[in-house]
């Protein structure tokens, strides 16, 4: 197959590059370019990079439209090849981030106004106070600006977090990874932080609400979610009451609801047709005697149709419901303006599009009642489907059936076709980041005054000279010094610190259209304590220690989870987060039900990826965390009396040497490091040229 972009005026450029057993040869000018079609005789593979602001989808799509051959993902090949890229040591100060923003989100000085107005709204529905979740009716981890109540009214703007707003009291319960975050972003004499490792938020409202009402919006809980609250409420003698959401009429200046265009997730990245995975869906719920399924994921949703849009930052997804009948088309409420053409065209022979007038909840509880009068049976998802909806078929006079989506297990198990191209995605996002750091390192060796938000524009910059991003897969964890002790820190204009002597930690990741990305690297910036380097080589023994384990088919997440804390705890230290959390593949860069923590008790299958990422955190010092996503395969040897699993690595990038205490390593892990910087060594040098190369040879030399 030859491609040719042939440009209106100016000089042209002639390149070439090899992909997947095509060769494409480029002939370029810019700004303006058309394409050419010569001869297409071939597949060619999903790592081809869009060109000159031809976006990623639109080329693809083009190149696919223009070949009669099938397109496919050859899943054997697990190195593509990626144009070489010309070394530079650019400087991005002062240059901007297409994909972040940091600029302060939270506005803790509004606090006490909207707090005012929230209290005189539920006295008039007759409520004391009220419930709070980080939530939407999704019930998703990631919301849009227009869902964000707890961080309009608290500034608070960590991704988990509840609040219960009492007499004369706000309390904001967090987790370990926000618990600094949280008392650095409120108001202190408006919102009490509480750490939930403290006290839960039920046991609290128990104890601090005795004798008030508080109300509760049913769109915002699950059936599950709201049940402990209820227990606590009756022991703690507090009324719960259901009431509408006072927030609309509270927040003027709300954003508008996502309204992004749904585009088609073609085969070639999926792997598997719509239909298919509607007739896999199908068949789970005759077998389980089931008569619909309300999909409330949205990343299940996006998953199950084969689209994607943009209704969420940083997440390709559109936020929207599928219901799926255990005969017939599914139903998805969504508006239809939104759907490109060609994919509206595609959907109609496999699906119903319901209309709908803002997220789609009304109109769902309405379709769910009307099938409950039918005496069919309901599956409600028990993490994501909203009481509103529970309530909706009961009122009806139906049975909710509260239970799994089995679509949530599908997605995580991907198929071959996605993990090779979460390889390719991984093997490209490898050279931004070796870029990246050997560019990093050599600013610092020439003194060049670096803050954090030079270095997150600078890793997305080098990720996006891949043209092949389509937007990062979160905010960068930019974090110098004591502000990488924070987990989840977000640099803002206003923490903005320079990159000074000790450690860095970067922490970011890449949505490609074949695989989303993530990982953590901490690095030495010119000297580092002996304190330092024994945490690290602590966090690198846990780390290493997840990557080789061979278990059991049935071993969940929990089961491993000690592995990676296990040389902490040889020194009384620990970290307050999971180790793991699943990924998908260009949909959420947090995927259920798979995790590695005290709490993942999904079994391991494979094809599930996961991250693998222990870190140790010293307020007001320093914080190191080190990042691989790895899948889950079959490894079996001949003598294993039951069937094992094991992990294959997808991350490679330099793990940082200078910071390994080499006494600490044994003899096996050393040599699993050795060997791990020998592959990366072999897959990324391909792919660099001068000053990168040379730092990518000296950071992978052996131990």
């Amino acid at each position: 197959m030859r491609l040719m972009l042939r440009c209106n005026k100016g000089v042209q450029r002639k390149f070439a590059m090899r992909l997947t057993h095509v060769n494409i040869i480029f002939h370029l000018q810019l700004p303006h370019f058309r394409i050419i079609w010569q001869q297409c005789d071939r597949g060619f593979g999903n790592s081809i990079p869009n060109v000159a602001g031809c976006t990623c989808h639109d080329f693809f799509r083009l190149m696919a439209s223009q070949t009669r051959s099938t397109v496919r993902v050859d899943p054997s090949r697990s190195e593509p090849a990626l144009p070489r890229i010309r070394p530079v040591s650019p400087h991005f100060i002062g240059a901007k981030a297409r994909f972040q923003s940091f600029s302060e989100r939270g506005e803790p000085e509004a606090s006490r106004q909207r707090i005012i107005a929230l209290r005189k709204a539920l006295k008039r529905l007759g409520c004391d106070g009220m419930l709070i979740p980080r939530a939407d009716v999704f019930q998703g981890e990631y919301l849009p600006p227009s869902e964000g109540r707890l961080a309009w009214l608290t500034a608070f703007t960590g991704s988990a977090g509840f609040a219960i707003l009492a007499a004369g009291k706000l309390a904001l319960f967090v987790d370990g990874r926000y618990t600094v975050q949280a008392k650095a972003e409120v108001k202190p004499r408006l919102v009490t932080v509480v750490p939930i490792a403290e006290i839960a938020p039920d046991q609290w409202l128990k104890r601090e609400a005795e004798g008030l009402t508080l109300g509760y919006d049913p769109a915002l809980f699950t059936s599950r979610g709201l049940k402990r609250f209820e227990r606590a409420a009756n022991e703690g003698g507090v009324t719960l009451k259901a009431i509408a959401d006072p927030f609309p009429a509270l927040w003027p200046d709300r954003p508008a609801a996502p309204s992004t265009p749904i585009i088609d997730h073609p085969v070639e990245f999926s792997g598997e047709n719509r239909e298919a995975k509607i007739a896999r869906v199908q068949e789970t719920l005759r077998e389980q005697k089931l008569g619909a399924l309300l999909v409330s994921e949205c990343t299940s949703v996006n998953w199950l149709l084969n689209i994607r849009a943009g209704d969420v930052p940083h997440l390709p997804i559109l936020r929207a419901f599928v219901l799926v009948p255990v005969e017939g088309k599914p139903q998805l409420f969504t508006r239809p303006d939104r759907l490109e053409p060609s994919l509206a065209t595609s959907l109609a022979g496999a699906i119903e599009v319901v209309p709908v007038a803002a997220d789609g909840a009304a109109e769902v509880a309405a379709v769910l009642g009307t099938l409950a009068r039918t005496g069919i049976k309901i599956r409600l998802d028990e993490e994501t489907g909203a009481l509103l909806f529970a309530e909706a078929v009961r009122s009806a006079g139906g049975e909710a059936d509260i239970g799994t989506d089995p679509t949530a297990l599908m997605k995580a198990k991907k198929n071959a076709v996605e993990i090779a191209g979460s390889r390719a995605a991984h093997l490209r996002d490898g050279v931004a980041m070796v870029r990246f750091l050997a560019w990093l390192d050599r600013e610092i060796e020439a003194a060049t005054p670096l803050t954090e938000i030079d270095a997150a524009i600078a890793l997305e910059r080098f990720r996006r000279e891949t043209n092949a991003l389509v937007d990062v897969s979160f905010p960068s964890i930019s974090a110098a010094g004591p502000n990488a002790a924070l987990p989840h820190y977000r640099v803002t204009e206003a923490s903005n610190r320079l990159i000074t002597p000790g450690l860095y930690l970067i922490d970011s990741g890449g949505q490609y259209r074949d695989g989303t990305t993530d990982i953590t690297r901490t690095v030495e910036v010119k000297r580092s304590t002996r304190a330092m380097r024994e945490a690290f080589t602590r966090v690198l023994k846990g780390m290493i220690a997840v990557a080789r384990v061979r278990y059991p088919k049935g071993t969940s997440g929990a089961q491993l989870d000690p592995l990676a804390r296990a040389p902490l705890w040889e020194a009384g230290v620990d970290f307050d987060h999971g180790t793991g959390h699943g990924v998908g593949s260009f949909l959420s860069v947090h995927e259920g039900p798979q995790r590695i923590s005290k709490l993942g008790h999904a079994a391991l299958e494979p094809g599930m990826i996961l991250s693998d990422e222990p870190g140790y955190y010293r307020e007001g010092a320093f914080g190191i965390r080190i990042e691989n996503l790895i899948v889950v395969e079959p490894q079996a040897h001949a003598r294993d009396e039951r069937t094992m699993f094991g992990f294959e690595t997808l991350t490679f990038c330099p793990i940082d040497r200078r910071l390994i205490v080499k006494s600490m390593l044994s003899r096996d892990e050393r040599a699993w490091l050795d060997a791990y910087h020998a592959q990366t060594r072999v897959k990324l040098a391909p792919h660099l040229a001068g000053a990168d190369l040379a730092w990518l040879e000296q950071a992978t030399r052996p131990l």
